[in-house]
Protein backbone atom coordinates (compact mmCIF):
# COMPACT_ATOMS: atom_id res chain seq x y z
CA UNK A 1 0.00 0.00 0.00
CA UNK A 2 1.37 3.33 1.03
CA UNK A 3 5.29 3.25 1.59
CA UNK A 4 6.51 4.80 4.74
CA UNK A 5 9.52 6.60 2.97
CA UNK A 6 7.73 8.46 0.85
CA UNK A 7 5.25 9.92 2.98
CA UNK A 8 4.87 13.52 3.12
CA UNK A 9 3.55 15.74 6.26
CA UNK A 10 3.30 18.98 5.77
CA UNK A 11 4.28 21.23 9.06
CA UNK A 12 4.60 25.01 8.07
CA UNK A 13 3.73 26.56 4.81
CA UNK A 14 4.82 29.86 3.48
CA UNK A 15 1.80 31.69 1.60
CA UNK A 16 3.24 34.94 1.93
CA UNK A 17 6.31 33.66 -0.40
CA UNK A 18 3.88 33.25 -3.37
CA UNK A 19 2.06 36.43 -2.47
CA UNK A 20 5.34 38.78 -2.55
CA UNK A 21 7.39 36.98 -4.91
CA UNK A 22 7.30 34.64 -8.53
CA UNK A 23 8.96 31.27 -7.97
CA UNK A 24 10.84 30.40 -10.38
CA UNK A 25 12.35 26.99 -9.68
CA UNK A 26 11.93 24.42 -6.33
CA UNK A 27 14.24 23.10 -4.42
CA UNK A 28 14.32 19.73 -1.77
CA UNK A 29 16.82 20.35 1.02
CA UNK A 30 17.83 18.94 4.22
CA UNK A 31 17.71 20.63 7.58
CA UNK A 32 20.54 20.21 10.02
CA UNK A 33 18.48 19.68 13.36
CA UNK A 34 18.99 18.68 17.33
CA UNK A 35 16.89 15.83 18.69
CA UNK A 36 14.52 18.17 20.88
CA UNK A 37 13.98 20.62 17.56
CA UNK A 38 12.89 17.41 15.66
CA UNK A 39 10.45 16.56 18.18
CA UNK A 40 8.78 20.02 18.33
CA UNK A 41 9.19 20.13 14.47
CA UNK A 42 6.41 16.56 14.91
CA UNK A 43 4.31 18.52 17.06
CA UNK A 44 3.41 21.15 14.56
CA UNK A 45 5.92 23.75 16.26
CA UNK A 46 7.79 25.67 13.41
CA UNK A 47 7.00 28.60 11.91
CA UNK A 48 8.70 30.30 8.87
CA UNK A 49 6.81 33.16 8.24
CA UNK A 50 9.45 35.35 8.81
CA UNK A 51 12.57 33.14 7.59
CA UNK A 52 14.81 33.70 4.71
CA UNK A 53 17.61 31.67 3.11
CA UNK A 54 21.05 32.47 2.25
CA UNK A 55 24.78 31.51 1.13
CA UNK A 56 27.72 32.32 3.48
CA UNK A 57 30.93 30.52 2.73
CA UNK A 58 29.63 27.68 0.56
CA UNK A 59 26.84 26.80 2.99
CA UNK A 60 23.44 27.08 2.24
CA UNK A 61 21.65 28.96 5.92
CA UNK A 62 18.02 29.21 7.15
CA UNK A 63 17.73 32.22 8.96
CA UNK A 64 14.34 33.49 11.08
CA UNK A 65 13.08 29.83 11.21
CA UNK A 66 11.37 29.55 14.48
CA UNK A 67 11.06 26.00 16.17
CA UNK A 68 9.46 26.33 19.46
CA UNK A 69 11.34 24.55 22.26
CA UNK A 70 10.43 21.35 23.29
CA UNK A 71 8.37 21.42 26.49
CA UNK A 72 10.15 18.15 27.75
CA UNK A 73 13.57 19.06 26.59
CA UNK A 74 15.03 20.78 29.30
CA UNK A 75 18.70 21.43 29.11
CA UNK A 76 18.91 19.98 25.66
CA UNK A 77 16.55 23.28 24.07
CA UNK A 78 18.43 25.12 21.52
CA UNK A 79 17.81 28.60 20.50
CA UNK A 80 14.09 29.10 18.57
CA UNK A 81 15.38 31.58 16.51
CA UNK A 82 19.04 30.14 15.54
CA UNK A 83 20.45 29.92 12.15
CA UNK A 84 20.30 26.84 10.84
CA UNK A 85 22.43 25.14 8.21
CA UNK A 86 20.39 23.42 5.04
CA UNK A 87 21.78 20.30 3.22
CA UNK A 88 21.93 20.06 -0.25
CA UNK A 89 24.89 19.01 -2.80
CA UNK A 90 27.98 21.84 -3.57
CA UNK A 91 27.13 21.88 -6.79
CA UNK A 92 23.73 23.21 -6.64
CA UNK A 93 24.51 25.67 -3.99
CA UNK A 94 26.98 27.01 -6.42
CA UNK A 95 24.39 27.26 -8.87
CA UNK A 96 21.96 29.14 -6.61
CA UNK A 97 24.59 31.32 -5.35
CA UNK A 98 25.52 32.63 -8.68
CA UNK A 99 21.49 33.01 -9.69
CA UNK A 100 21.32 35.25 -6.48
CA UNK A 101 24.04 37.41 -7.50
CA UNK A 102 21.61 38.66 -10.41
CA UNK A 103 19.44 41.87 -9.48
CA UNK A 104 15.86 41.10 -8.06
CA UNK A 105 16.77 37.13 -6.63
CA UNK A 106 16.33 35.68 -3.59
CA UNK A 107 16.19 32.32 -1.81
CA UNK A 108 12.76 31.85 0.31
CA UNK A 109 11.78 28.88 2.29
CA UNK A 110 8.72 27.54 1.11
CA UNK A 111 7.70 24.89 3.06
CA UNK A 112 8.95 22.48 6.06
CA UNK A 113 8.09 19.03 5.87
CA UNK A 114 8.20 15.16 7.02
CA UNK A 115 9.43 12.81 3.98
CA UNK A 116 9.34 9.35 6.20
CA UNK A 117 11.36 10.52 8.88
CA UNK A 118 13.57 13.32 7.28
CA UNK A 119 12.80 16.52 8.13
CA UNK A 120 12.61 18.72 4.83
CA UNK A 121 12.58 22.37 3.58
CA UNK A 122 11.49 23.06 0.11
CA UNK A 123 13.55 26.09 -0.79
CA UNK A 124 12.20 28.57 -3.92
CA UNK A 125 14.55 30.58 -6.23
CA UNK A 126 12.34 33.98 -6.16
CA UNK A 127 12.15 37.15 -7.62
CA UNK A 128 10.24 39.94 -5.95
CA UNK A 129 6.75 41.27 -7.53
CA UNK A 130 5.85 44.65 -8.22
CA UNK A 131 2.23 46.23 -6.60
CA UNK A 132 0.80 45.92 -10.14
CA UNK A 133 1.60 42.23 -10.30
CA UNK A 134 0.19 41.22 -7.42
CA UNK A 135 -2.92 43.34 -8.55
CA UNK A 136 -3.07 41.43 -11.48
CA UNK A 137 -2.75 38.00 -9.75
CA UNK A 138 -5.73 39.00 -7.35
CA UNK A 139 -7.90 40.18 -10.20
CA UNK A 140 -6.94 36.51 -11.82
CA UNK A 141 -8.18 34.72 -8.35
CA UNK A 142 -10.93 36.79 -8.27
CA UNK A 143 -12.15 36.46 -12.17
CA UNK A 144 -11.64 32.23 -10.99
CA UNK A 145 -13.62 32.41 -8.63
CA UNK A 146 -16.39 34.16 -10.28
CA UNK A 147 -16.10 31.37 -13.28
CA UNK A 148 -16.46 28.70 -10.47
CA UNK A 149 -19.68 30.34 -8.27
CA UNK A 150 -21.11 30.74 -11.83
CA UNK A 151 -20.71 27.35 -13.25
CA UNK A 152 -21.89 25.79 -9.95
CA UNK A 153 -25.09 27.88 -9.82
CA UNK A 154 -25.98 26.90 -13.43
CA UNK A 155 -25.21 22.75 -12.62
CA UNK A 156 -27.62 23.50 -9.90
CA UNK A 157 -30.18 24.91 -11.74
CA UNK A 158 -30.96 21.49 -13.65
Amino acid sequence: MGDKKDSVKLIANNKKAYHDYFILEKYEAGIELFGTEVKSIRMGKCSIKEAYVEIRDGEMLIVGMHVAPYEKGNIFNKDPLRTRKLLLHKSEIRKLGQRIREKGFTLMPLQVYFKGSLVKVEVGLAKGKKLYDKRDDIAKKDAKREAERDFKNSQLKF
